[in-house]
């Protein structure tokens, strides 16, 4: 089922009273030169609780509410921001708003002189509405005591493990609720919600060391939606399971190396997604404009539609609309409405993700609105939204049955990839050695590596809805300054042929 907007804003009276003090903003940018101009009003706030060995080891709660002003003056960008001014009267102060117009349009007219390539943005017809992102409990409504209780009764069970070195239990929760008005007419509404949580125990003997976690690792799993989501994980049922597991990896023996087959599960092949298909698929990447932070993109513009990405088994699609994505919005911060298309299609590269300044770029009519800002400090820019590989039609089972000599891996330990998302090399938790369809011991360290289109189109098998889910990224950075956004990518265990897998 797809989130959808809902039509009743939570507070008319403030939101028409920032719409005011935006139009204000907006007319002094338009008088001064600006062919667009848009505001964004943002207010955030954030919960970070965490136990490690049996002591809080961070309770933190933060709320901001500020404002960017975002301007374009011949063809180039002008930003600027701060917390949200106020007057005596508790109104906002529009007088100070207007000074940040003037920042931007200054900016952006000295940006102007200089820019090779002037900014043409697609057309976008007005948008007016509200989203709220679907929750049942607050979690901001919540004592921390409350939650503080859920922690402490995995971390009693964790630090009962023989050999502990360590154990982390923690949960988080950001909520966003945006303002946005555009100089197009466009004015909406944005209330955001997502939960996390998870655990991780670390076991140490004579020199060895090993960590396992759960749901997922570095923090657990995010999904969208308030405090049921950490109840849904079931974190004290997993406790017994992940401690053998980690016990079973001390003892084991190091994964050799050699090319064999490989089944991924779901928290390592989201990660898969990410590297070597999401910010490939970045199209200012594509062009450049990250080549002196984090790379570009072996995915240049004329292998659109005609490149073999994958098997005709991948399909992956972008989705703002997934329920349960962090990556989930009404709009994107150009007022884009949020889309679902095809990034690779039957194995076949058929898009990038855009905004309505490099759609006209690639050559699109119109943005697939993946343009975000990490808060009100910064300007939006491309960021990779939902992305998917799509279900198959078998099961994990399935998957392992075919196999005659592989692993079976589960959850991210380490990661490298080359600045064109090109060559990559992966380090799992735990694997398990497949042998004539079954499973047998437990290897510890096993790291994989590949190229990426090589990779993908080993893909012979995916297994089914019934065992796919979307996995959340809440740490993706990207920019200059460095922006963190948050998104997620659904998969089920995947199956891949003749891996490439370093030995100890």
């Amino acid at each position: 089922m797809k989130n959808s907007p809902v039509s009743q804003a939570k507070d008319p009276m403030e939101s028409t009273r920032l719409e005011n003090a935006a139009q204000a903003v907006i007319d002094r940018a338009k008088a001064a030169g600006a062919s667009y101009a848009d505001v964004r009003f943002v207010e955030e706030t954030t919960r970070g609780l965490a136990v490690r060995k049996s002591v809080v080891s961070r309770c933190v709660q933060d709320s901001s509410f500020g404002v960017g002003v975002r301007v374009l003056v011949g063809g180039a960008w002008g930003y600027a921001s701060a917390p949200v001014p106020m007057s005596d009267d508790g109104s906002v102060d529009v007088s100070a708003l207007r000074q940040l117009s003037d920042l931007a349009t200054a900016e952006a007219s000295a940006g102007a002189r200089h820019r090779p390539h002037p900014a043409v943005l697609a057309p976008l017809a007005v948008q007016r509405g509200t989203y709220v992102s679907p929750r049942v409990e607050d979690p901001f409504s919540m004592s921390l005591e409350e939650q503080f209780d859920v922690l402490f009764e995995v971390d009693r069970e964790l630090v009962r493990s023989p050999d502990l070195a360590t154990t982390s239990s923690e949960m988080s929760f950001r909520r966003e609720q945006q303002w946005q008005f555009t100089s197009d007419g466009s004015a909406t509404q944005q209330d955001l919600l997502r939960s996390g949580a998870g655990f991780s125990l670390t076991l140490a003997r004579d020199g060895a060391v090993q960590t396992r976690s759960y749901p997922a690792s570095f923090g657990g799993q995010y999904l969208q939606g308030g405090f049921e989501i950490v109840r849904s994980f079931d974190l004290r049922g997993a406790v017994e399971r992940i401690r053998d597991e980690a016990a079973a990896l001390l003892v084991a023996e190091p994964c050799p190396g050699g090319r064999f087959d490989l089944v991924t599960r779901g928290s390592q092949l989201a990660l898969q997604i990410h590297e070597s298909v999401g910010h490939p698929g970045e199209f200012d990447r594509v062009l450049g404009f990250e080549a002196d932070m984090a790379g570009t993109s072996f995915v240049t513009p004329e292998k659109r539609n005609q490149f073999v990405y994958g098997s005709e088994l991948v399909d992956l699609v972008a989705d703002s609309s997934l329920d349960g994505g962090i990556g989930t919005f009404g709009w994107d911060d150009d007022g884009v409405p949020a889309q679902s298309f095809p990034v690779v299609e039957r194995g076949i590269h058929r898009n990038w993700f855009t905004n309505r300044e490099f759609a006209t770029r690639v050559g699109d009519a119109a943005s697939n609105g993946t343009n975000r800002a990490e808060g009100w400090r910064y300007p939006p820019q491309i960021r990779i939204p939902n992305l998917s590989l799509m279900w198959g039609s078998s099961t994990e089972r399935d998957l392992i049955a075919g196999v005659d000599d592989g692993f079976l891996l589960d959850g991210v330990k380490t990661w490298s990839i080359d600045q064109m998302r090109l060559n990559f090399q992966f380090t799992c938790e735990i694997g398990w050695r497949i042998r004539n369809g079954e499973l047998c011991e437990v290897v510890k360290n096993p790291t994989y590596q590949g190229v990426t289109p090589e990779f993908w189109r080993s893909c012979d098998g995916i297994a089914g809805r019934e065992e796919w889910a979307p996995w959340g990224v809440p740490n993706c950075g990207k920019g200059q300054p460095m922006q963190v956004a948050e998104m997620s990518h659904g998969c089920a265990p995947a199956r891949f042929r003749g891996v490439t897998f370093v030995g100890a």
